[in-house]
């Protein structure tokens, strides 16, 4: 266990950023980590606030077998289906770790201590399955401060809707142009409004928009090797810090405006900006660039834990990153256009790529549970 003192030296940078309003919350979940006693002590000494998960994830953990073979057996001897398997382990996880940040959730308000479950990403362009999944598993957790993560995609946007406006909340995930996160805050609002219809407290639920961060400069960078000069070499690593910065300032200007002003004064909350995909693909730059170079009050960085641990040990939080920053931004982005580079295609890309990567890794999820509970003597359906 981390003495006060050794928290106090390593965690800093941590707290700086904590001060700045930007809320840190761990990207990763395991059952290991919630029995070891870890997720609890990243609470107590690094400023963790909240979880989020994946279909990544949990297909790493879950893979793993780690600390999962006791249920297995249970679930196995039950006879149940592959897909009631994955939903029982990864919700039991989810309810293990809101029960730890529940004392988060209540010192916040609400606001944090928040512990994020996506709906399966095979329904992500079926908007009436993405609904009636989000319902399912915010009655199979069952603890308050859960969101259900639900993908940006076209179908996504009614389902935002519908489930905010009925009391359930949400993170968005998958967000990677500014149209989109404008048509996801346009759908949050609605829900609201929804919400407030039918007579329910807006001061109950939450919302964060998921944006994307390095996957952009990763996509972005190839393209800009590919063209060699060297106007776009020196425009590598630019491109995410961009589109992020004016997510922000488009966050700005819809929670400033007079329909945001109506529901306001109905106690709802503002869906705050997440910077998700947080660690650096390349090596080549600094490690803690997407937290020290996108802070902001007001906003929710969730971060892989070995970007956690960087940014304890030499993070360089100076203050606000971010609102100087967009005329900045929209010159980088016009440069990327002149350069031939389409900004609507590289997102598009992203969205799709996004959808399909967390498709796989629901399947090798499945495949994986799926051959656990075989080997116990039982046919998986």
């Amino acid at each position: 266990m981390i003495t006060v003192t050794e928290a106090t030296a390593t965690a800093g940078a941590l707290k700086r950023l904590s001060d700045e309003g930007v809320s840190i919350w761990l990207d990763d979940l395991s059952r290991s980590r919630i029995e070891s006693g870890n997720l609890a002590e990243l609470v107590e000494t690094k400023h963790v606030v909240g979880v989020t998960t994946n279909p990544s994830i949990f297909q790493a953990a879950i893979g793993s077998g780690e600390g999962y073979e006791e249920q297995l057996t249970d679930l196995a001897v039950r006879g149940v289906t592959v897909d009631e398997a994955v939903r029982m382990l990864t919700t039991a996880d989810l309810r293990a770790a809101a029960d730890i940040l529940h004392p988060v959730y209540k010192a916040t308000g609400g606001r944090d201590g928040r512990v994020s479950i996506e709906v399966d990403p095979r329904l992500a362009h079926d908007t009436a399955a993405t609904i009636a999944e989000a319902k399912q598993l915010a009655w199979l957790v069952d603890r308050p401060n859960v969101m259900i993560k639900i993908p940006a995609t076209k179908a996504g946007l009614p389902a935002i809707t519908e489930v905010v406006g009925l009391g359930i909340s949400v993170n968005v995930t998958l967000i990677f142009s500014l149209e989109r996160y404008r048509e996801v805050m346009d759908a949050y609002l609605a829900g609201l409004e929804k919400a407030n219809a039918k007579g329910l407290d807006l001061a109950e639920i939450h919302s964060v928009a998921s944006f994307f961060v390095s996957r952009v400069d990763s996509e972005i960078d190839k393209r800009l090797t590919v063209t060699g000069t060297a106007e776009a070499l020196s425009l590598k690593g630019r491109a995410a810090l961009a589109n992020a910065r004016l997510a922000y300032e488009a966050y700005e200007e819809v929670f400033a405006g007079e329909r945001w002003t109506a529901l306001a004064g109905a106690r709802a909350n503002k869906q705050r900006p997440l910077w998700a995909s947080t660690g650096v693909k390349d090596p080549a730059y600094k490690d803690t660039l997407y937290v020290d170079d996108l802070v902001a009050p007001g906003t929710v960085n969730t971060m892989p834990e070995a970007t956690l641990n960087a940014t304890a040990d030499h993070g360089e939080i100076t203050g606000n990153t971010v609102t100087g920053g967009y005329a900045q931004a929209r010159a980088d982005l016009a440069a990327l256009e002149r350069l031939g580079i389409s900004y609507d295609e590289v997102v598009r890309q992203l969205e799709d790529e996004g959808v399909a990567k967390f498709a796989v890794a629901w399947q090798d999820l499945l495949d994986a549970v799926t051959k656990s509970l075989n080997s116990k003597g039982v046919d998986a359906e």
